[in-house]
């Protein structure tokens, strides 16, 4: 497994914790994925009265590193913000940092996370940046400090799978050595599993979990499809063919004449 930012997580499975019907079957889902990333919004946490106490205090007990989220936030100051306080409440320099540009999409600001991301990262944040396939943005965020790319597979909460495959090759054969999570639009098992084939790191989903009929049995779905993506990607698969090609050899075959 790669690490990001100095720390080797053990599943390549990142999971989010918005949507699910209870928080017990949060904590089911959690258990039966073996994810090993929980991001959290910071809107969870309320200040009247810290009505999201129960929710944090479930969280921590997952045993899993937590990522805070800017989810929601629309401009890099507003983004910087939110990540201040996330700091301070859920005690970490990670941080999943989303500064939404379009509403249709939820299409990154490319321009508004490069400036949010300098400044986080000269104040010492571990960013993640949610951001598209863009080349150029993805070096101009690396520049800006960051050590991890997410590039999105398709719209949050889409379902659509990998949108651009041809995208998401370009920045792995780009960024050999940069650590890469596919995040947002992951519907399926078999969409996690094609990410890591891809030669990702890691896969961070929500919804598909969250919203399905069996939460605990999807996450679990989702988990082992991580994993078989990742195995095949490093058994380094054939490269399909246009034409057929016989598996048994011809010679030693006998002939009727």
């Amino acid at each position: 497994m790669r690490s990001f930012y100095g720390e080797t997580l053990a599943s390549p499975l990142m999971l989010g914790t918005a949507q699910y019907p209870s928080p017990a079957i949060l904590a089911e889902a959690f258990r039966a994925s073996g994810a090993s990333v929980a991001t959290v919004s910071l809107r969870r946490e309320s200040g009247a009265g810290r009505a999201g106490q129960a929710f944090w205090d479930l969280v921590r007990d997952l045993g899993v590193k937590i990522l805070p989220n800017t989810a929601g936030c629309h401009t890099a100051k507003e983004a910087v913000t939110t990540a201040r306080m996330a700091r301070e409440v859920f005690g970490t320099d990670w941080i999943k940092l989303e500064v939404i540009g379009e509403l249709d999409t939820l299409q990154p600001d490319l321009f508004a996370l490069v400036d949010a991301a300098a400044t986080l990262s000269a104040e010492g944040f571990k960013v993640f940046p949610y951001t598209t396939q863009d080349l150029v943005a993805a070096e101009r965020l690396l520049d800006a400090g960051c050590e991890v790319l997410m590039p999105w597979g398709a719209p949050i909460g889409s379902g659509l799978g990998l949108n651009d495959e041809h995208g998401l090759r370009a920045m792995r054969a780009h960024f050999p050595d940069t650590p890469l999570v596919v995040d947002a639009g992951i519907g399926l098992p078999s969409h996690a599993a094609r990410a890591m084939e891809l030669g990702f790191d890691a896969v961070l989903l929500n919804t598909a979990v969250a919203k399905a009929g069996d939460p605990a049995q999807m996450a679990r779905a989702m988990a082992m499809a991580a994993e078989a993506g990742a195995l095949a990607f490093q058994a380094d698969p054939m490269e399909p063919r246009d034409m057929a090609a016989p598996s048994t050899p011809v010679i030693g075959k006998a002939f009727l004449s």
